[in-house]
Parts: C-alpha cells; structure tokens; sequence
C-alpha cells in the first residue's frame, strides 16, 4: 500500500468556497459498500435510506472561534495565531504566523489590548507555539467578540454566518474544525429521522487540525496522527449497544463519530462510557468492531480521511465514486455534498 494509491484528480473549481442556502439541499450519493453501486440523490433524502431500528451517531461537538489576529509589540506587525489545545492555566499550544517573527518572549496584543493580550512562552518540535494569554473574566466570552472561525485553507471566501460551519446540534466547545458531515442535517430532518424508529444519539470528539493533513510519508504507515480528545456516555454507548444487540445498523455521521466509536469499542464491538485521547489510525485492512454505515463528505486526496473509506468500502470502489463524483460536478470538502456508504 502507497500513499500514491489514493490519489484522485480533483478540478480545483469542485472544492466549495461557500455553504448551500439550505442545509440538507446539498447532493448525497449512495454508496453500495459491497459492489460499489451508486445513487445519485439529495440529502433531504436520507430518511429513505434509513430503517426503523437504526442508529444515527452524531458528534456534538462545536468550533471554537479560535482564529486570532493581533500584532505584535511593539513593532506593530501583523501576526495571526490558531488555538489548537488547551493546555490549562491559559497556556495554549498554537499555530502561529509568521512563525519566524514569533519567538519565546514575543509579547502580542489583540484588538486594542483591553480585553487579551498574550505572550510566546516555548517553540516546539514541528513549530508550534506555548502561547499564554492574559485576560480577566471569560475566556470563551472574549473569544466570541475577537476570535474568527477557523475555515480550512482551501477555502478561500470569508464567511458571512458563523453558525454555518456549527451543526446546529453543536454543543461542547472545544474544536479547531468542524465535523463537516453533520453540516448537511436541520433540526427537521433530525426530528424526521427520530419519528420513524431511527435511534439519535451523540458523542463529543473535539476535531484537531492533524485529521486533515495530508500524508506526505510514501508509506501511509510512516503516517504519525495526531491526538483527539473524544467522549461517550453512558447513555450512548447503551444506546448503540442495543442497536447491535437488536439487529439495527450504527450509522456514523462524519468519520469523528467514527473514529469515537471504533477507538473505545471493545473486540466484541460492545462500548461503555468512555473518555479520553485518541490516535487511531483506519486504512484498508481495518476490521470495523461497531460501525455498520457511515454518513461522510468527499475527502481530499493521499488523506487519511480517504483511507478511512476506502477501510469501509474498498479503495477501488471508493475512488471509482469519486470520479463518478467530479464527472457529475459534485462540490467537494467542507461546505461540499455528501456520500451515505451502508
């Protein structure tokens, strides 16, 4: 296996600068896991597809404003820096730009320096930065009112509402990206899903910006992934464990939820509240212990996110319906259209 063989030509006009005006209008694409089949359809659709006795597993889990722009003292340039995990007693390890004007004992304002201001306090090993910030009250709450979201790099437009890259059951703070396939879902579509026997249940896995990097080793297996702080309750793992017990398929919405479920499942495929850091790593070969369907966008390419489906529904099908997917104009990454493979 090369990292090469999950390489797929995608027209750069494909990648979607902005969110549809609605939610689940966007295009889904069936994906017959076993022969490669596929549909043609739209994500209002989902339902259709779904069986009483399912279960949908969403991660709840909402982005941080965590993208800062200030300048630095007292030279005035200007610096941008990217929250990426907290490291407690308002220490952060952070992206920083321009990494070569920001070194430790760097002293950054924010805004006019009246709510935050912060300090580089240690360069690590791959470049990023301990910054500690100086603040009264809230930190959420200033981040709020200075913070921007944190869009990926491909894409290029400003975005007028925040609340569209926010599922709109985001609810535990603490990523640096969204899980982008749960974008596609409105309250109405979830409220439909649930009145025809479909089970809803969420986990939290706080999105780290690692997950979408490319793989740049020739050996994917030289691939070092990045840690993730994920949870489950009790309740969800109760949930998920009588829908295997009863016959009902797990559907995972966005490969987080995957990656959530298959890190703390035991051999036997049966979960229990769990919580904790996860680094796990699916690429073809992969046994799947829970996961049945998985709800997902279309990926970018040498990606571990593309292995992951390619674990689910083989590499040579996965990549036929991603051609089949740019042949039919499909829109592509975060604010792109989606792909169901059960």
């Amino acid at each position: 296996m090369k990292t090469s063989d999950f390489y797929y030509d995608l027209p750069q006009e494909l990648i979607a600068q902005t969110p549809l005006a609605q939610r689940d209008g966007s295009r889904l694409m069936l994906l017959d896991k076993m022969t490669g089949a596929v549909q043609h359809r739209h994500f209002y659709e989902l339902p259709q597809f779904l069986k009483p006795g399912d279960c949908l597993v969403l991660n709840d889990s909402r982005v941080l404003p965590a993208r800062l722009l200030g300048k630095r003292e007292p030279s005035g340039g200007a610096v941008e820096v990217l929250l990426l995990v907290d490291k407690g007693e308002k220490r952060w390890e952070c992206l920083v730009r321009p990494g070569r004007k920001l070194h430790p004992g760097q002293k950054i304002v924010f805004g006019d320096g009246s709510l935050l201001n912060a300090e580089v306090m240690e360069e690590l090993p791959g470049g990023n930065r301990i910054v500690e910030f100086y603040y009264e009250g809230i930190f959420l709450e200033i981040l709020e009112q200075l913070g921007k979201m944190p869009l990926p790099p491909y894409i290029k437009e400003e975005l007028n509402d925040p609340e569209r890259y926010q599922t709109v059951y985001s609810r535990a703070v603490g990523s640096a990206a969204a899980p982008t396939a749960g974008l596609h879902f409105t309250k109405e579509l979830l409220r439909q899903v649930e009145e025809m026997g479909v089970k809803v249940c969420y986990v939290t896995l706080h999105v780290g910006l690692g997950t979408f990097r490319p793989v740049k080793e020739e050996d994917p297996l030289d691939h070092e992934m990045h840690s993730e702080y994920c949870m489950i309750s009790a309740e969800t793992a109760a949930t998920i464990n009588e829908t295997k017990r009863k016959g009902g398929r797990v559907i995972c919405v966005g490969t987080t939820s995957c990656r959530t479920v298959e890190s703390w499942a035991g051999e036997d495929g049966t979960l229990k509240e769990s919580a904790g850091w996860t680094s796990i790593y699916i690429y073809p070969g992969y046994r799947f212990k829970v996961l049945d369907g998985l709800v997902t966008n279309f990926h970018l390419p040498e990606s571990t996110l593309i292995m992951l489906v390619s674990a689910l529904a083989g590499r040579e099908h996965i990549l036929a319906a991603y051609d089949e997917a740019v042949r039919e104009r499909y829109r592509f990454f975060s604010f792109g259209d989606a792909m169901f493979i059960s």
